[in-house]
């Protein structure tokens, strides 16, 4: 199995079809799922059917994957899952930065870890020129870690979702980051 990206504490690898049950197990925490559909199960079948496949694209101008499976470096405990998703399939200039943990992760400074390893391979190696990323206005510990990660806030706006979930009436926001940004002295 190949590793595309090893931080300090984590090892971003690619996903295969052995991680099922893993991703079963992430996607029905209702704590995790909270701002993505209300907490609502997942089916085994919409695992298998729809995330995974989605999990196991490759980009073409890339030639590798846009989510990656994450775990702890020292003892491989599966802590979740990235995103480094280009926009467009075959055009590496903006892509969308996201990120799925278990609640075991959260408050470990592993989503801000993961994310600066991307946004930083992102702008050294694979083309990147914009980083985006999107939550619910109320999910603040996300916000958080797009902060952390070098990420400004540059609008809110309203998801057209086809079921309201507890908090969606405050809206999404986006976030972003460009390259010009992220090569300036801090």
């Amino acid at each position: 199995m190949t590793n595309f990206l090893e931080t300090d504490r984590l090892i971003l690898r690619a996903f295969t079809a052995a991680d099922t049950d893993r991703l079963l197990a992430l996607h029905n925490d209702p704590e995790v799922t909270r701002f993505i559909n209300g907490s609502r199960p997942t089916s085994r079948e919409t695992i298998e059917t729809r995330s995974l496949p989605r999990l196991l694209h490759d980009y073409p101008c890339w030639g590798t994957r846009g989510y990656w499976a994450a775990q702890e470096r020292i003892t491989g405990t599966f802590l979740g899952w990235f995103e480094f998703r280009p926009l467009e399939e075959h055009s590496p200039a903006v892509v969308e930065l996201g990120y799925r943990l278990s609640q075991a992760a959260w408050g470990r400074g592993y989503a801000t870890e993961g994310s600066r390893a991307l946004i930083h391979k992102g702008f050294t190696d694979l083309d990147v020129e914009r980083v985006t990323a999107n939550t619910m206005a109320v999910n603040t510990r996300s916000r958080r870690v797009m902060e952390k990660s070098g990420l400004s806030f540059v609008r809110n706006f309203t998801g057209d979702w086809p079921e309201a979930i507890e908090g969606s009436e405050h809206g999404e926001v986006e976030y972003e980051l460009a390259r010009t940004e992220w090569e300036q002295p801090r």
